[in-house]
């Protein structure tokens, strides 16, 4: 774990980030297994400290996009989760009024503009969400979370190398779980890290320990600095692991139960419990009713989600036009002659 530089009460406020992420996911899972989710439901568990530590620098003035795996980048970024329960199980109080499910919340009051199941979709949205900010002189900041996978598509290539040229204020950071579904990062790149790729850019590109809470708050308190000051964008890699399957149901065939047995030992929630015990001498006893706090939170939260009504036929055909498209006068178009 790297040095602290951080208050206890500063610290206690992202651990209970980390457990209520956590809790979440736990309750995702069993309405999944319950059949109440409309959707694949990707969790987040084991890589809480990244969406932690970063959105615990951002404001709602600072856009955030997000991955099929999103709900952590959700709830760290100050969504509701009794909304976000409500679009897991496709009711009309949800995020999206229950249309877009786990893949698709989003939030524009706090930032949040959208998770997403295109592989790496969020990427240009990130990218074209830095360039309004830098049209409209702003000091607010666009931060792209994305996975290993995501790292190999075009999107990515092409928003690092415009945001490289345009000197735009945005984050891209590559949530590094090493898999992509189920192929490993071995056979899907040639080279060490995902951060090597942004010196063909020219643009600063480092790989951090994602597990290590007080690392991620530090390293992006700097890089967040750097991108406000006009310095251009920055390629952050942060190394992490997912320590439930790609998605419910997952068989997980394709990695050994020792595996992931060595990574639960490097689970960040652990890790930041241990730092508040051996630094803050804080009892298993207290930081145990950290996680009882949270997890009443999640399921008030999840039973009220329950009790929403789903969409009914008459919403099928709403939210497909902007309610002002009729509103807007056409110029018709003049050919050059």
């Amino acid at each position: 774990m790297a040095k602290t530089k951080l208050t206890k009460e500063k610290l206690l406020e992202m651990l209970h980030t980390m457990v209520r992420i956590r809790e979440f996911e736990n309750e995702a899972i069993e309405l999944a297994k319950q059949n109440l989710t409309r959707a694949a439901v990707h969790t987040y568990n084991g890589e809480e400290a990244i969406a932690t530590g970063v959105c615990a620098h951002l404001t709602d003035q600072d856009y955030i996009t997000s991955t099929h795996r999103g709900h952590g980048h959700c709830v760290a970024k100050g969504a509701d989760l009794k909304k976000m329960f409500a679009e897991l199980m496709a009711r009309e109080s949800g995020y999206c009024k229950g249309k877009g499910g786990s893949m698709h919340i989003a939030d524009l009051a706090i930032g949040m503009l959208g998770a997403n199941g295109i592989v790496g979709g969020g990427i240009p949205i990130a990218t074209g969400a830095a360039l309004g900010i830098d049209l409209q002189h702003g000091d607010n900041i666009a931060v792209c979370f994305f996975g290993d996978g995501a790292s190999n598509e075009g999107s990515f290539h092409e928003s690092l190398n415009l945001a490289s040229v345009w000197k735009l204020p945005v984050v891209f950071i590559c949530e590094n779980n090493k898999y992509g579904i189920s192929t490993h990062i071995s056979k899907s790149m040639n080279v060490t890290h995902v951060s090597d790729r942004a010196k063909g850019y020219g643009i600063k590109g480092m790989t951090i320990d994602g597990n290590d809470l007080i690392e991620v708050y530090n390293t992006f308190a700097e890089v967040a600095e750097y991108v406000r000051a006009g310095n251009g964008p920055v390629l952050l890699e942060m190394d992490t692991y997912r320590l439930s399957g790609h998605y419910y149901g997952d068989n997980e065939n394709y990695r050994t139960k020792e595996e992931v047995a060595q990574w639960k030992k490097k689970d960040p929630i652990v890790r930041v419990r241990e730092v508040l015990k051996s630094e803050y001498a804080m009892t298993d006893e207290q930081l145990d009713q950290i996680r009882k706090e949270e997890h009443e939170r999640v399921m008030k939260a999840s039973e009220e989600a329950k009790l929403e009504p789903e969409p009914g036929a008459t919403d099928l055909t709403e939210d497909l036009y902007d309610p002002d498209f009729e509103t807007i006068e056409w110029v018709p178009f003049q050919p050059v002659s």
